[in-house]
């Protein structure tokens, strides 16, 4: 018994470091911009989106350039949701 549960405990472990933070801050010279990754994956349910094809993971090419152009900014401006405008994203 003992065993069953130090085996469930490890696996609870390592399923919850894997799973992303529901909410991220990230610091920009013009003010911090918080993500709300736990939304983001209720709303669009399907992490290929903003991860691409295959195990979602860290994004490769995460940046200034990523959040303004077709990443976070584009898709926005797409779907005709969420923030576009700089004050929007940045709070200082």
């Amino acid at each position: 018994m003992k065993r069953i549960i130090a085996a469930f405990a490890i696996t609870m472990f390592a399923a919850t470091s894997v799973m992303a933070a529901d909410v991220m801050t990230f610091h920009a010279r013009n003010g911090d911009v918080t993500f709300d990754h736990k939304k983001h994956q209720e709303t669009l349910k399907d992490c290929a989106i903003c991860h691409g094809p295959g195990t979602p993971g860290v994004i490769a090419d995460f940046g200034k350039d990523f959040a303004h152009g077709k990443g976070c900014k584009g898709c926005h401006q797409e779907k005709g949701q969420g923030p576009t405008k700089c004050g929007e994203c940045h709070k200082r």
